[in-house]
């Protein structure tokens, strides 16, 4: 007999997976789907946190009918007012026309420009509560966590707390609600990392507001149901959470990514070989990404992961390879710091590449390590040495 998966008695999960589409926000690929995370609580009053993908409204109302057997919802709590958690509100509000909407002032802006809904509202700050029987909600604001509007709910009975897009991470859910049923939460962690660098990073400001305050809260969790992804347990979310702690202080692992665009493999060479004197000078994470061939969710992902960055280009119509220029601008919209930085680059009659990428360290408020390499055509052996010493010096400064 079909059951929906529970969180605690009385809190289950409602999300539905989405292995459809091809790229999340139309533009990071997601290989393994992505899971559209909502939770309803049944007590004296019955109150969902979230709604679902549009596409997907009909999965998530039968899921609501089984568990309310007819019973109305009298809550709808909106943590994020992203169409891929709010598109189902305007249908809800449709099927459930007394149910009251629980969000604040700019939750409920958005809600009038997505859905013309203007009526059966009931609007929550930082600290207020909510109670609807023997649980209590209450609400922490975290405003650009990634958008304006953003809040998280802790219910204090079972110590649970939503977080919205915060400790979400890419990756459909194959049959596990919970990370402490799962063989290798690795994988989801993984997935974390990439969601945030694509989704999240460039608000880390913000992200270390938010985990302040919860911590100032003293919020005790024995769980976090995020938007997306696993949910996490007590053991779980230490990890998860030590993870966002790195990531939105700016702190990185000691490793390096070379970064390169190549039309004939010639730029290829000379990545190769800075690479392999990283690892010569005793570099132990090492990873290459040809911009043309890596998926850009990956290359962002590891940018965020380790403290190194060497980016290499040819010159093309005097200009940088454009694939190139544009992982660049993801990276100059994130706001990535901190990072050492290096280039290289190639031309055939026209020096260019070079003299673009050199001030993206300036540009970034980076530091800028070793001197810059460029190559005339496949005059490889003329400026090994240079090659070299460019990873000698990543080496150096990174142990430093």
């Amino acid at each position: 007999m079909y059951q929906v998966p529970q969180i605690t008695s009385s809190i289950y999960y409602v999300g539905v997976n989405d292995r459809m589409k091809e790229r999340f926000e139309n533009v990071w690929s997601i290989p393994s789907g992505v899971a559209y995370n909502a939770y309803l609580i049944l007590d004296e009053q019955t109150t969902l946190i979230d709604t679902v993908d549009v596409c997907y409204s009909d999965v998530f109302f039968h899921k609501l009918d089984i568990l309310l057997e007819g019973r109305p919802l009298d809550y709808l709590i909106i943590n994020h007012m992203e169409p891929d958690h709010g598109g189902s509100i305007g249908l809800l509000r449709q099927r459930y026309p007394n149910m009251q909407i629980v969000g604040n002032k700019k939750t409920f802006e958005m809600l009038r420009g997505f859905h013309g809904i203007t009526t059966g509202l009931h609007e929550v700050k930082s600290g207020d509560a909510l109670r609807i029987g023997k649980h209590e909600f209450s609400f922490l604001m975290a405003p650009m966590v990634h958008w304006p509007e953003v809040m998280f709910t802790y219910e204090q009975t079972n110590r649970v707390l939503f977080s919205a897009d915060a400790f979400g991470s890419f990756g459909a859910l194959s049959g596990h609600i919970l990370d402490s049923h799962l063989g290798d939460r690795q994988a989801y962690l993984e997935e974390m990392i990439r969601y945030y660098a694509c989704v999240i990073g460039k608000y880390g400001p913000f992200v270390k507001k938010a985990l302040v305050n919860m911590d100032k809260q003293g919020l005790d969790v024995d769980f976090v149901c995020p938007a997306h992804g696993v949910v996490w347990t007590k053991a779980g979310f230490a990890e998860a959470r030590q993870l966002y702690d790195r990531l939105s202080s700016d702190e990185a692992e000691e490793g390096v990514v070379v970064l390169y665009g190549s039309m004939y493999g010639n730029t290829e060479q000379l990545a190769d070989v800075i690479a392999q004197s990283l690892a010569a000078s005793g570099v132990k994470s090492i990873v290459c990404h040809n911009v043309t061939k890596s998926d850009p969710s990956v290359i962002l992902r590891d940018v965020f992961r380790y403290r190194g960055l060497i980016i290499g280009s040819p010159t093309y119509c005097g200009e940088l390879f454009s694939p190139i220029e544009n992982l660049m601008n993801l990276i100059r919209i994130r706001d990535v710091k901190a990072r050492l930085y290096g280039a290289f680059a190639s031309h055939t009659w026209a020096p260019a590449a070079l003299k673009r990428l050199l001030p993206f360290a300036d540009e970034m408020k980076w530091e800028a390590v070793g001197e810059g390499v460029e190559m005339k055509m496949a005059d490889l052996p003329s400026i090994l040495s240079a090659a070299w010493s460019l990873g000698t010096a990543m080496a150096e400064r990174l142990k430093a």
